[in-house]
């Protein structure tokens, strides 16, 4: 093998293409127009005043033609699965297609189509795109790269310690900017390994190696948003809706119950990325790579101009991030504009770079959750979970906290972390403080918030997923070193893993430790039933 890095998980049944695309449009097709609309979903989306705002937006003439346009979102899903899984269309494609769906079926209002697919986070996701092409271009990445590895040597070691520090990190500052950050840094230290083993100037690629740098550190910094309140957005939203109940929590009671998990996760991370791909590796001696990045280092000398500028634009966004009100996307589309006026990196370079496969894709992603949402797909999803659950058995405590995470984390790799916990949070609750359990709604309530973490099996899950495809490219070829096929190849097992990991060290050891306050449920349930009684008066009031 020399230059030849062409990917090979698309192989076989895989590489087919047109068979594909032919199966994502058959379910689409069949889903959303053939299947009858189940009698459930038209009342669900008329008692949650979904079908009023639907006509009221003049996309539905009544309430079965509103839950009708609910049966054609829920059949785009697993047709964008299909897609975005198998590439049958490029990705980048498919998430135009989502908008171009609600377009021309009018699932949507067209200005709020609009917003989907350019709000916030876009924008946010773009900038770090261009902070890491920013980053590399300045070669601010050896750099990074010396100071968080460079001290470690061999194989174990150096991943220990990376999925162990991301995961750490990832708890308390942007996971996506550390992704941004560190996607290069992978990618400079598999070339290091694969150049010190190559001969006759020719480059002998392991495709594996690859993968494994990259997979460890996506994986390992997504499963720190357990932590802290400060790792996303989503432990804020839930945070939220327990003050709505008087029952707040502060950033350090999370911490005791999240942050005992992360360190575990990172070794947990680590441990699988090298049992999965151990026997798979041709290289299983990191030392070249670090020591080629340390000599580098050593030969580049002391930080020079646009490092510097380049590194005090990291931490301007990051402290924007942290201590600022802007949003994401704001303080991040810096990274397009700083290094063009201090003239550390060219525009067209910066353009060049921005791998904008991965961010249509990203926008689609989004729109497709805001389908989801507004159109009350995602309620009806959410409530048939919660009733099969409830005649599972499962409807307290472990079992209600396991059904929870559960449909959470698969949530969560089609929806925005964000999102799903901001849909999920108004239902789990009340149905944590009916199940009478002492621990809610506090415990259901992180049930859903810890499960968010773990968007591994779709490349739509999470930023971090669509930045190291857009991001991890070989540096000789330029070609992508994973493929969307790969996340659910690779991180669908450890989603498992990690679900079962707050299972038994949240839900069995931690919940137990620290346990709850003991007016906890007592409070909320006052709350709760004030506020059905407020609603139960209203309605007899317009009755009479």
């Amino acid at each position: 093998m020399s230059h030849e890095t062409k990917n090979q998980s698309q192989s076989g049944i895989l590489a087919n293409k047109t068979l594909w695309l032919i199966v994502g449009l058959a379910f689409f097709v069949v889903v959303g127009f053939i299947l009858p609309t189940p009698q459930s979903l038209v009342e669900i989306i008329e008692e949650q005043g979904i079908a009023a705002k639907m006509i009221d937006w003049g996309i539905a003439d009544d309430v079965v033609h509103a839950a009708d346009k609910a049966m054609t979102v829920l059949g785009i899903i697993p047709m964008a699965i299909i897609f975005f899984a198998t590439e049958a269309i490029p990705i980048g494609l498919t998430g135009i297609l989502m908008p171009l769906l609600a377009y021309f079926l009018q699932l949507l209002p067209r200005g709020m189509i609009g917003k989907t697919f350019a709000g916030d986070a876009p924008l946010f996701l773009l900038g770090v795109l261009a902070m890491g092409v920013a980053v590399v271009d300045v070669g601010l990445h050896k750099r990074l790269a010396t100071w968080i590895l460079g001290w470690t040597k061999g194989f174990y070691m150096p991943i220990f310690v990376l999925c162990i520090s991301m995961a750490v990190i990832g708890s308390f500052i942007s996971a996506h900017a550390m992704c941004a950050f560190m996607t290069p840094v992978m990618m400079a230290v598999y070339f290091g390994v694969v150049s010190e083993s190559s001969q006759g100037g020719r480059i002998d690629h392991d495709p594996n190696l690859a993968k494994f740098l990259l997979f460890a550190l996506c994986f390992s910094l997504n499963v720190g948003g357990v932590g802290s309140p400060a790792a996303g957005g989503r432990n804020v939203i839930m945070m939220g809706f327990w003050q709505g109940y008087d029952v707040p929590m502060d950033f350090f009671t999370w911490m005791t119950y999240g942050f005992p998990m992360v360190p575990v996760l990172g070794l947990i991370v680590a441990v699988y990325m090298i049992v999965f791909f151990s026997r798979k590796l041709r290289y299983k001696n990191l030392t070249p790579g670090l020591s080629a990045m340390k000599e580098e280092t050593r030969r580049m000398g002391a930080m020079k101009y646009e490092e510097y500028v380049t590194f005090a634009m990291l931490i301007i966004i990051l402290g924007l991030w942290i201590f600022g009100d802007l949003g994401l996307g704001g303080p991040a589309l810096l990274a397009l504009i700083i290094p063009v006026i201090f003239r550390t990196t060219a525009w067209n370079k910066i353009l060049g770079g921005i791998s904008w496969d991965a961010w249509f894709m990203y926008c689609g992603a989004l729109t497709l959750g805001a389908l989801l949402k507004e159109t009350g797909a995602a309620v009806w999803l959410a409530q048939s979970v919660m009733g099969i659950l409830s005649y599972a058995g499962m409807s307290q405590g472990f079992g209600l906290w396991v059904g929870l995470s559960s449909f959470s984390g698969i949530m969560t790799n089609f929806m925005s972390d964000a999102g799903t916990t901001a849909l999920l949070g108004p239902i789990v609750i009340p149905m944590g403080i009916m199940s009478g359990h002492v621990g809610e709604p506090w415990a259901s309530g992180m049930a859903v918030a810890f499960a968010t973490s773990f968007a591994h099996f779709l490349i739509v899950g999470t930023p971090n997923n669509a930045i190291v495809y857009g991001l991890g490219t070989y540096p000789d070829t330029g070609e992508k070193a994973i493929a969307p096929i790969d996340f659910i190849k690779y991180g669908f097992v450890l989603w498992v893993i990690s679900l079962v990991v707050i299972w038994t060290l949240a839900f069995g050891v931690m919940f137990k430790m620290v346990g709850f306050p003991p007016d906890l449920l007592e409070t909320a349930r006052q709350v709760f039933e004030a506020g059905a009684a407020d609603i139960s008066g209203a309605a007899q009031g317009a009755a009479h």
